[in-house]
């Protein structure tokens, strides 16, 4: 798949920015959450269907990086990347662009460790195993 990436388009909503009307800091890792969800939704393993199956990606650490504010009613586009898919952990890379433009607002990454139901750290199951590595930017 090479450097396979998904865009999740949305605009800024008004409860998401302060009294200025810009975004809060904290809205940008809800936004990264929101263009995880997609991505996995979009290689065919949505997070639904692995917790049904009894296993969780918790998020272990989470890191942004703020270089221009996003407004209210703005466009704004999250570009994620998987970045590095091992036995148990997963790597996943963040920008947010100014859709009008494309300006880069922000970036990030997020790390994950698979649990199970009784949240002990598991191996990824082999199926979900390869998608991802299969739609990993992995190295890149």
């Amino acid at each position: 798949m090479g450097d396979f990436y998904t865009d999740t388009r949305f605009r800024v909503r008004y409860a998401e920015t302060d009294a200025m009307g810009i975004v809060h800091h904290s809205t940008y890792i809800v936004w990264f959450e929101e263009g995880r969800s997609d991505f996995m939704r979009q290689i065919g393993v949505p997070y639904s269907e692995i917790e049904r199956n009894g296993y969780y990606f918790t998020v272990v650490d989470v890191k942004a990086r703020y270089i221009l504010p996003a407004v209210y009613d703005e466009e704004v586009v999250v570009r994620t990347r998987l970045v590095e898919v091992k036995s148990r952990k997963l790597s996943i890379r963040y920008e947010v662009f100014r859709a009008s433009d494309w300006t880069l607002l922000a970036e990030g990454e997020s790390h994950h460790i698979c649990v199970n139901r009784a949240f002990k750290v598991a191996r990824i199951p082999d199926g979900y195993f390869r998608v991802l590595k299969a739609h990993c930017a992995c190295g890149k």
